[in-house]
């Protein structure tokens, strides 16, 4: 059958169009099934038959096959040629389930019948034109009118609907970007606890290392090890270290050496469970094998479960969706998410306890380190020395008593040596060590000499000697212990065997981090990587599939902002070509309301004449009916002038830019306003005014918004999929799916520019995330059509002035039909219908003040305008009943 007239695709809920008219054979069944096959809302059907008129009577069987699946109903546009003069139809295509508007052969010079019934059809078939002019053919006589119409288009032009597909395309999908890092912060609870390493709050109290356990006992004993070596530290380090037999029994290196020894075995017994357990997934037998090496593993907690990590999922997706993210950001942020979730097995925590516990630390830990203890040796030899002459100050006692504090200070210094806390009572460990014995003996001796010279001399009685005695002894001692003391901290420092306790609790750190993450958590940690892998796979690859779909046209052509497509198109005469760069503004079009630029007028000219085509005629030339008298023997009815009004004038008229408020000068009938790109735009017959626009500042956000929805209602289809399991996640059946997406949002762009919204996602679960995209599928919020094609819509509202003017209307027949319309001027019946699109949002209300009342306001569409339903005489149409009918 023909489609050159038919929309390529009915939207949902519009009337499902067929074109009968074709000449030959054709199989019904398969007409009615491809009818039945377009999606009609709430069991409702609508049919828009084209036909030809001599053909109605023929084709009965198949009117009453469409009418029998209701509630049906149909509006048949027939085709009549100019010679005919009487309608038959069948019972079928009676008021008030059908009716029939007899259109004649009024083809005009350059204005095929094709590109006439095309933009007539797009306007019937919209649901509420489509009901408003069957009630209106079941209110006229035999439910058969003749059409007089006076339409006007707003659309883009192509150039700008391409930019606008590309930019909206490219809005979607985003540039590649690195996959970057995932954090704890950026997403929800539920797989935050997978990223931070943490442990679970229910889990805070278990015992990890039973103490009878392998590891337990391990971890005890190198405990215990620690607490003897401090113990025996804080036992050496005072005066009774030195001056008494305590050092004696205490072996310092002993213990640290058992330290490292114990910190060995215990990095031994959890490498060896590492191991034993180190796969991806926790199992019985992992368990058993964990329990046997001391580790004891609690039940899930409660925090986490596979069955809420794809919802969590989802939510992130959504949620990373909705805050503007093109599809390959979003994805980018899965596959960081899929590469830090990924379990990798317990083996892989090895590396990480080797710089904990590993060789080298523990041989730092049990290093030998030598005991210095004096400080400098030049102040150690003037130090004793001084002290040493102040003892030899008493007189003739001096000799003796000043070299014996010099020996006292040499005496402590070698029990300090031999009493050094790196050293083993048996000798078996000993770092060495330097107490500086030697400066305080000589520097004593040599004090205590030059004292005992100086005393002579002074002869100091003997109370001041002994009281300089005492102060020297006592502070030898003193210096010895302060030097004993800080020489143990000093070496214990740098032995640090107190270290082991941080590498203890690290390695229980490490054993309860491997333990909740790589064992309790590896199962939902596949389980979230798996699934974050496949969403970014299946996200990538919608992206994919929406670039090669936006490069092309839904005919298969590439788009003209595609640069590969220049050479290609070049050898292709009949595809327009376009400028590199998007046209400046200047000659040819002016800025109009709303900031759009619309095209200059073109003037068509005056109406043809009737020796040339048909010519517009005004309904009042029929007077009160007599002049069928004068016309009733004439084979052809002479042409009527166009009655000028105030509200369009006649081509002839001088107008300018006051008469018109938006600037595009009056309104002629089959004018046309060619786009800025200067394409060649088709043929419109006289009834049709066409104004372009280059986009308005809206258009590619609604788009964006669509496609987003859209893309989300597929996301939302494929998480019971992800759930059961990612790996047979089929990306082919969701990239077929946003194919589909693209083309119903293409469709919409070119039936009436993204004005109507998209079916309404029932499927979304959670709408929140959308964070307002969704308001585009509620009509209420959605943008209104100047915003989207940069039209204004003050003609629309002047044309749908509450004046009943016959005069703006243009019959669709010639003036040879006159004599066969009813003459009852009461009995026409009027539709003006306008998209809502045209007067919410930024258009305001003001604009429409004084518009007829009985508008239809249309949920879709690019046409507003006035449909005039005619009736005929009464003689004119003849019913046919069934046993007269013909097969079809």
């Amino acid at each position: 059958m023909s489609v050159r007239v038919l929309p390529e695709r009915p939207l949902p809920g519009h009337a499902v169009c067929l074109d009968l008219r074709t000449a030959g054979t054709y199989d019904p069944d398969a007409v009615v099934r491809a009818a039945l096959d377009a999606p009609q809302p709430g069991g409702e059907r609508r049919f828009l038959v084209l036909d030809e008129a001599d053909r109605l009577v023929a084709h009965q069987l198949l009117h009453e096959r469409l009418s029998s699946y209701g509630p049906a109903h149909i509006v048949c546009l027939a085709v009549g040629a100019r010679g005919e003069r009487t309608l038959s139809r069948t019972l079928t295509l009676r008021p008030p389930a059908a009716g029939v508007l007899w259109v004649f052969d009024t083809a005009e010079d350059g204005v095929p019948s094709e590109a006439v019934l095309r933009p007539l059809v797009d306007v019937l078939s919209t649901p509420e034109v489509f009901d408003a002019v069957l009630r209106a053919l079941g209110e006229v006589v035999h439910g058969v009118a003749v059409p007089a119409v006076r339409v006007l288009e707003h659309d883009l032009t192509d150039e700008a609907r391409a930019r606008a597909w590309r930019q909206a395309v490219e809005g979607l999908t985003g540039p590649d970007v690195p996959a970057g890092t995932a954090s704890a912060e950026q997403v929800p609870a539920a797989l935050a606890l997978l990223l931070d390493e943490g442990v679970p709050r229910s889990l805070a109290d278990h015992r990890w290392l039973p103490p009878q356990g392998r590891a337990g006992l391990r971890l005890a004993g190198c405990d215990e090890a620690v607490g003897d070596a401090v113990d025996g530290y804080h036992r050496v380090r005072g005066a009774a270290g030195l001056l008494t037999g305590v050092g004696a029994t205490v072996d310092l290196p002993g213990d640290i050496e058992r330290v490292a020894r114990e910190l060995d075995r215990l990095r031994a017994t959890v490498a060896d469970a590492f191991a034993a357990a180190g796969g991806s997934r926790l199992t019985a037998e992992h368990r058993g094998v964990l329990r046997e090496r001391g580790i004891e593993l609690p039940e899930m907690p409660r925090e986490i479960s596979r069955a809420g990590i794809v919802p969590a999922l989802r939510d992130h997706t959504h949620e990373l969706i909705g805050k503007g993210l093109p599809l390959r950001s979003v994805a980018a942020r899965l596959a960081a998410l899929s590469a830090r979730t990924a379990p990798v097995g317990s083996a892989a925590r090895l590396a990480r306890l080797d710089a904990i516990c590993g060789p080298e630390r523990l041989r730092r830990l049990g290093g030998r380190y030598p005991f210095t203890a004096g400080g400098s040796r030049p102040v150690a030899f003037a130090v004793t020395g001084l002290l040493a002459l102040l003892a030899g100050v008493w007189p003739v006692l001096g000799w003796v008593l000043g070299p014996a504090v010099g020996v006292l200070a040499a005496g402590l210094a070698h029990l300090m040596l031999r009493r050094r806390p790196n050293r083993s009572p048996d000798g078996r460990i000993d770092g060495g060590g330097a107490t500086g014995a030697a400066p305080r003996l000589f520097g004593g001796l040599l004090g205590g000499l030059a004292g005992a010279g100086l005393g002579q001399f002074l002869g100091l009685p003997p109370w001041a000697g002994a009281v300089a005695l005492a102060v020297s002894l006592t502070a030898v001692v003193l210096l010895a212990l302060r030097d004993w003391s800080r020489a143990v901290d000093d070496w214990w420092a740098r032995a640090d065997p107190e270290e082991a306790w941080r590498i203890l609790r690290e390695v229980r750190h490490l054993v309860v981090t491997t333990a909740v993450h790589d064992w309790l958590f590896a199962e939902v940690r596949h389980h979230c990587s798996a699934g974050a892998g496949a969403v970014a796979r299946l996200l990538r690859g919608l992206a994919d599939t929406a670039d090669a779909h936006g490069r092309t046209y839904p005919d298969g052509r590439a788009s003209a902002h595609d640069p590969s497509s220049y050479a290609s198109d070049a050898a292709d005469p009949s595809y327009p070509s376009y400028p590199s760069s998007y046209p400046a503004e200047g000659a040819g079009y002016e800025p109009s309301g709303g900031g759009a630029r619309k095209a200059a007028r073109v003037d068509a000219g005056p109406p043809p004449s009737s020796d040339g085509g048909t010519a517009s005629w005004s309904w009042e030339d029929w007077g009160d009916g007599a002049e069928d008298d004068v016309w009733s023997d004439m084979d052809e009815e002479p042409a009527a002038p166009v009655r000028p009004s105030a509200d369009f004038p006649h081509p002839s008229d001088p107008a300018g830019p006051a008469d018109d408020p938006a600037g595009a000068g009056p309104w002629r009938p089959g004018a046309v306003s060619p786009p800025p790109s200067g394409r060649a735009s088709g043929p419109a017959p006289a009834w049709l005014e066409r104004r372009y626009g280059d986009g308005g500042p809206l258009l590619v956000d609604t788009l964006v918004g669509d496609l987003v929805s859209g893309t989300l209602l597929i996301l939302d289809r494929c998480w019971a999929g992800v759930e059961r399991d990612p790996g047979a996640v089929v990306p082919a059946v969701h990239e077929r799916r946003i194919t589909e997406l693209l083309d119903d949002t293409r469709l919409r762009l070119e039936r009436d520019v993204a004005a109507s919204p998209p079916p309404r996602q029932e499927g979304l679960r959670d709408p929140d995330a959308l964070a307002g995209l969704a308001a585009f599928t509620d009509r209420s919020d959605r943008p209104d059509a100047a915003r989207l094609t940069g039209v204004a819509p003050d003609a629309v509202a002047r044309l749908l002035l509450a004046e009943d003017d016959p005069g703006r209307t243009v019959a669709l027949c010639g003036p040879e039909h006159l004599r066969l319309l009813s003459h009852d001027p009461l009995a026409a019946r009027q539709v003006r219908f306008v998209p809502e699109a045209m007067r919410r949002g930024a258009a305001g209300d003001d604009v429409w003040r004084g518009t007829a009342e009985d508008v239809v306001w249309t949920g879709a569409g690019r046409h507003a305008g006035i449909l005039r339903l005619v009736p005929l005489r009464a003689d004119v149409v003849h019913t046919v009943r069934a046993e007269e009918a013909g097969e079809p």
